[in-house]
Formats: structure tokens, sequence, C-alpha cells
């Protein structure tokens, strides 16, 4: 029997106690254009009142729209560039983790958390300043962009991240998975390719998008060494219009508007994976 209100039992649901859930936000793609058009359309009505002869926020996006699309691909590129260089060295950083040698498991584990709980901002300037802008082979001079140094400083959160996401699916899976294969004759190398890993690949996918999608967004902090990512050319093409307060709201909620739109259906698709695979976030 269950206890509907105090002192009485029933098993009728009516009779039940409303027990108050937490409202739950679920924004869509509209939502993010609904209000981006109502600050363009706002600062085009107090731009209107103050009687301004200037382009409207509007015809200033239009105009410098290909140029801040292009920052953004940029933006892209980067986290795609830095994505790729941390999955392949967080790989086997992970596996490391799980060696069965007591010293090089401490090490990969101390490598780990180290880049894990480092600020992102603080790696990036390291990669950017402590690199070289260029190495010599003999007579060979090879440039190295900023760019490079960007994805490098990037990619070392990712790699530290992805390792504990390949150490945390593999150690998800049930023992008995190791003693069915090692009656199998398999060697533990074997097991590890054959069998483990590609259970751990579904447990893997859900959160792998959760960081690449964190890591998108988080490349506008190339803005603050120098790079020609979104962020730089909307603070260029504000200085080009005059430094006008009025354009201030509208060419960032374009950039804001431009990562919700790349973003958000990532988380979304992240969400119903780990609800299809049963994964734990």
């Amino acid at each position: 029997m269950k206890t509907g209100t105090p002192g009485k039992t029933t098993d009728l649901p009516v009779l039940l106690d409303i027990v108050p859930t937490a409202p739950v936000l679920r924004l869509r793609l509209w939502h993010g254009v609904a209000l981006f058009g109502a600050v363009l359309l706002f600062s085009s009505i107090a731009g209107a009142q103050t009687g301004s002869t200037e382009a409207s926020p509007i015809a200033v996006i239009i105009k410098w729209m290909p140029l801040l699309l292009s920052g953004f691909l940029f933006n892209l590129l980067l986290s795609v560039l830095s994505m790729a260089l941390g999955t392949l060295l967080g790989l086997p950083l992970g596996l490391m983790q799980l060696s069965h040698l007591r010293p090089l498991r401490a090490c990969a584990w101390a490598f780990t958390q180290f880049f894990r709980n480092a600020p992102w901002l603080v790696l990036l300037f390291f990669a950017m300043y402590l690199v070289p802008y260029q190495f010599q082979f003999g007579e060979m001079t090879i440039p190295f962009p900023d760019w490079i140094k960007a994805v490098i400083g990037f990619a070392l959160p990712v790699m530290a991240n992805v390792a504990e996401i390949v150490r945390g699916a593999v150690q998800s899976l049930p023992g008995g998975q190791w003693e069915a294969a090692e009656s199998l004759a398999f060697t533990r190398r074997q097991t590890m390719w054959m069998i483990i890993l590609p259970q751990c690949l579904q447990r893997m996918l859900p959160p792998w998008m959760n960081v690449y999608s964190i890591i998108t967004m988080s490349t506008v902090l190339a803005s603050i060494v120098g790079i020609n990512e979104m962020l730089t050319l909307t603070a260029q093409v504000h200085n080009a219009e005059g430094g006008r307060p009025d354009l201030l709201a509208p060419l960032y909620g374009f950039a804001l508007l431009c990562f919700f739109i790349y973003c958000y259906p990532i988380n979304l698709w992240t969400v119903r994976l780990e609800r299809r695979f049963h994964v734990k976030s």
C-alpha cells in the first residue's frame, strides 16, 4: 500500500500526493533566432528615435556578414583540428592509465590530471609563447604560424578529457568480458582492441561530442592572443563602423547566434545518444 495523505493509505493515483517537479527549460533553435531578431528590432527602433542617419544594425550585419562568417568558419576549423589532435593523443594516454605497470599508470594519471585541471586560457598562452615561431632543420626553415600553436593549446585539455573518457568507458564494462577473453586465450592487447574498445565506442561517443561542443565555444579565447577568429573580426568590424554603442549588442548577438545554431543541435544529439546508449552523465 502506498501512502497518499498523512494518516491515510491508498492505491488510487488521484489520491496520491502531487510531487512538485522542477521546471525544465526546453530551448529550440527558433528561440535563439527570435532573441536575435528582437535585439535587431529594438536597436533599429532606438536608432530611428534618435534621428540618426547612420546605417541600421541590420544593414551593418548584412554588409559585414561574409567577413564575420569567415571568422566563424575559422573557429570551426580550430575546433575540428584541436579535437582530432586531442583525440589522437588522448586515446593512448587513457589506455596507459589502465596499464599493469604501476609507474606508467601513475605517470599517465598525473599527466592527465595536470592538463585536465589547468585553465584552458593558461594552456593557450603557454602554447602561444613557448612554442617557437619556426623550426630550423639544416638549411630549411619551417614556419609555425600562430593558428597552429592555438590548435596545440586547445588540444592539450581535449587530450586529458578524452583520456578520462577512454579510461571510464573501459572500466565501466563488466569484468566478465576480460575473463571470457582470457578463457579463449586472447592476449591483453587482443582483448583490448578486439573486444573491449569496440564495445566502448557507444559509451565514449556522447561525452566525446560534449567535449567537442565545449571546445568549439572555447575557441573564442583565441581572440585574446590575436588570432583572427570571429570575435576578433567582430571587434574589428565594430571599430570600422566608428565604435557606435548601438552596434555592440547586434554584432556580438550575431556571433552568439552563430555558435548557438551550431552547438545546440550537437547538445541535443548528445542527450539523445546518452538516452539511447544508457550513458550516465
